[in-house]
């Protein structure tokens, strides 16, 4: 059992990959046109994969931040109704 854990974990990322690789963003796509990426990760399982999630994923954009909450000592509208 533990020889075919290789096999299933290559075969679950190869997957991941494929689905990633075809949802994502035509113009996001880094490297290889998503068609492209599809072929390597399908001929190349588990060097396919990686070589899509180190090189050809799209980056994540930063997600804008919530304001901090402000002590009262730090809101100056709370100071001018002192």
């Amino acid at each position: 059992m533990l020889r075919f854990l290789p096999v299933v974990i290559s075969l679950a990322l190869s997957i991941y990959c494929v689905v990633d690789c075809i949802q994502s963003n035509d113009g996001a796509v880094r490297g290889l046109p998503k068609l492209v990426w599809v072929f390597v990760i399908l001929l190349f399982p588990f060097a396919g994969s990686l070589a899509w999630l180190f090189a050809g994923r799209p980056k994540a954009t930063p997600q804008p931040r919530r304001p901090l909450p402000r002590g009262p000592d730090d809101d100056p509208d709370f100071l001018k109704g002192l």
